[in-house]
């Protein structure tokens, strides 16, 4: 079962970024607006980390089975020691973050502002609201270990593939890119086979994903290639007072209360 979209209406701000050429005013006070939404981006996730990124589907509702699956990965990250990030939106981010949530874990949402599909979900200890695509994207990499790819749509796959850019570029390091649900994208699967066979990319890229209908093999798989790779253990940044900062404990037991 899937929501019903709303009309669309061009967000007014992704209006203004791709109108072309403006006076060197408005191109100035733009570059001053995008450093300002990274700028509260860090200062929001400065003490989340490490955390985990889930991409998936706004449209897809509880009783679908990818939304439970979610749910499971959600509550098993938190059982690694990882806060779960994801878009902040319903759907597939919105089980992660539940699964996160109700198994005791930190669970943090990059929400972009949109005229529909928009509304961070209520299973979020901190989200922060974001005008720009491509400043949530960064966000959304910046402070994870590894990315978990759900069934979803152009989004997903938008995101499934910068993440394999960077990694296959060098850009980041190489983190695990698990692609959960062989048989939703099997000819996804496929079409990057193509590219091997036809030398668009390495055979080497293949070893980037990780493909399984297993949430513990999915486990397993981070454990070794993100926890054990990078030696994660969690050593908290001391907040500055003066700056406004709370940890995460704290945000955490401000959340709850």
């Amino acid at each position: 079962m899937t929501k019903s979209r709303k009309k669309y209406r061009l967000a007014p701000e992704e209006s203004k970024f791709l109108a072309g050429p403006r006076s060197r005013i408005n191109e100035l006070l733009f570059t001053f607006r995008v450093q300002f939404s990274f700028i509260r981006g860090f200062r929001k996730m400065h003490f989340i980390g490490p955390c985990v990124t889930v991409f998936g589907s706004a449209r897809f509702e509880a009783d679908n089975p990818y939304y439970k699956k979610a749910e499971e990965i959600g509550a098993a990250m938190t059982k690694l020691g990882f806060a779960v990030m994801t878009g902040g939106g319903p759907g597939i981010m919105e089980a992660a973050n539940k699964g996160a949530y109700e198994a005791g874990g930190y669970s943090v949402g990059c929400n972009i502002i949109l005229p529909f599909e928009q509304d961070p979900n209520p299973y979020l200890h901190r989200w922060i609201d974001i005008p720009y695509f491509f400043v949530r994207k960064f966000l959304l990499l910046k402070y994870s270990y590894a990315f978990i790819v759900m069934p979803g749509g152009i989004g997903t796959l938008d995101e499934l593939f910068e993440s394999l850019t960077l990694i296959q570029t060098k850009m980041i390091q190489n983190f695990p890119v698990v692609i959960f649900g062989s048989e939703y994208h099997k000819e996804l699967c496929q079409h990057i086979e193509v590219m091997v066979k036809n030398e668009s990319i390495s055979p080497e890229d293949m070893k980037l994903l990780f493909v399984t209908d297993s949430v513990d093999d999915l486990v397993k798989h981070i454990q070794t290639h993100a926890i054990q790779k990078f030696k994660l253990v969690k050593a908290p940044k001391r907040p500055k007072w003066w700056l406004g900062e709370q940890d995460r404990v704290r945000q955490t037991e401000a959340a709850k209360n």
